[in-house]
């Protein structure tokens, strides 16, 4: 083999490397990516279907009955609110009238919660539950999308 074509064959095994590691990173990326909802958006039907996504609001006062490790609550934004299912244990700081994030999907009209996320101090509220409540009681409906890694 000519030392051409030598060159040129390594740098096509360089290039086909370089395709498949950014198509894995793409993946990965793709895969990680968790979109924020309030309870307005899943009624409008904004929700990217099957995929995980976060619901948040503040836990809606009375809602929140448990049995065993099971907790069914609603999630409200003060103009709509929407049931939510969690197994498993809550955080410590989980009240109701308080600031809560879930992440799981939608399963027969139920917001199926993997993980639930309540505040840290009385202070405090998760960045896009406090937006998306001043954006629902200002009656915008800007779509409230950021991102995060599954943790």
């Amino acid at each position: 083999m000519k030392p051409r074509n030598k060159r040129l064959l390594f740098a096509a095994v360089v290039l086909a490397g370089l395709g498949a590691a950014t198509l894995l990173v793409m993946n990965a990326f793709e895969s990680n990516l968790v979109f924020f909802f309030t309870p307005t958006q899943v009624q409008a039907g904004e929700t990217p279907g099957s995929r995980v996504f976060r619901v948040g609001g503040l836990v809606e006062a009375g809602s929140v009955k448990r049995d065993g490790i099971a907790v069914q609550f609603k999630v409200t934004d003060t103009v709509h609110s929407m049931p939510v299912n969690f197994e498993g244990p809550l955080p410590d700081l989980f009240k109701e009238g308080k600031g809560v994030v879930a992440q799981g999907r939608m399963v027969d009209g139920v917001f199926k919660a993997q993980e639930v996320l309540a505040k840290h101090d009385e202070n405090y509220m998760p960045p896009e539950a406090a937006e998306a409540l001043k954006r629902a009681q200002s009656g915008g409906s800007m779509p409230a999308s950021t991102t995060g890694g599954k943790q």
